[in-house]
């Protein structure tokens, strides 16, 4: 872990580097409209937690917990645009923000916690180390184009 970090939910003060850090993830368009972060942070049961080095955002991960029928009622959990920067990586800081959001999924009482990773990234060994496994679920996706 790396000690110098600091784990928290973000908020709109935290627009403009989240908007930086998300240029460092999407193949696609970079964001630059503000309204779309403010809409992830407005919504019920999101939450993206940063890790910061020195007051600096370096990692970021989403997390949006869903009310369930099953298991209970207990809700589940699904993260999304988990990045580093490219100058963090390997120093533990991703490892720090999904730490943070695996926390809050259990104090919300999340049954599970589900992430995708794309092919083109070599995620899947970061994502196993955390305790994730392929054993028993198969990530499908459709895409509108």
């Amino acid at each position: 872990m790396c000690p110098a970090s600091v784990s928290r939910a973000l908020t709109r003060r935290d627009t403009e580097d989240a908007l930086a850090l998300y240029s460092e993830l999407t193949f696609g368009p970079a964001c630059s409209d503000p309204e779309h972060f403010h809409r992830v942070l407005d919504h019920d049961g999101t939450m993206v937690i940063g890790a910061f080095a020195e007051n600096t955002l370096v990692s970021m991960v989403t997390l949006h917990l869903l009310p369930n029928v099953t298991w209970g009622g207990r809700p589940y959990g699904v993260l999304e645009n988990v990045v580093t920067r490219a100058d963090r990586r390997n120093r533990g800081f991703g490892r720090a923000a999904m730490a943070c959001a695996l926390s809050k999924a259990w104090e919300a009482d999340a049954y599970k916690v589900m992430v995708l990773t794309g092919q083109k990234r070599a995620a899947l060994g970061f994502y196993t180390s955390l305790g994730f496994s392929r054993e028993d679920k198969h990530g499908l996706v459709i895409r509108k184009t």
